[in-house]
């Protein structure tokens, strides 16, 4: 259940996003403060994700934006999960700024939406992340309890 500040904020990003959203972003729902549903389009002519639409799933702990919310990939017959370096077959996303070293509250909904399209755009390789089935099949944790570890922290 979504905080008082939390559903403060929420409530304002989600007028937002229903006046506008940048392109390739659509709401799909949000018909409370818990969970969202978001579809998203690569709208440059990268041919891995060429005419695909993807479907987030946003859920929002009561401690939002403080926290980042929990954000996957949902597979649905017409919404493919993408095939990405960062990206396991069943939707977990592995992105600093998902995480709580890489988040903070300034970002939002639509820059987590950008953020994502812009990873999609840059991808070249046709690839899941390395050992993504054994991941997906042993992971019983929820993605924002996932500790990534991230090549960059090696600098």
């Amino acid at each position: 259940m979504a905080g008082h500040f939390a559903a403060k904020r929420l409530s304002k990003e989600l007028s937002k996003i229903r006046s506008s959203l940048p392109p390739g972003i659509e709401l799909v729902s949000a018909d409370n403060f818990e969970e969202w549903l978001l579809d998203i389009r690569v709208l440059d002519n990268n041919p891995l994700y060429q005419n695909e639409t993807y479907r987030l799933k946003f859920r929002f702990a009561s401690s939002y934006p403080i926290e980042p919310p929990e954000v996957v990939f949902v597979k649905l017959p017409d919404r493919p999960i993408p095939i990405h370096p960062h990206i396991y077959s069943n939707g977990i996303i592995c992105l600093d700024l998902l995480g709580q070293q890489g988040w903070s509250p300034v970002q939002n909904v639509e820059s987590v939406c950008m953020s994502l399209q812009s990873m999609l755009t840059g991808n070249s390789k046709n690839e899941r992340p390395p050992g993504d089935e054994e991941f997906v099949r042993g992971n019983r944790l929820r993605p924002k309890d996932i500790e990534f570890y991230y090549h960059d922290n090696d600098v």
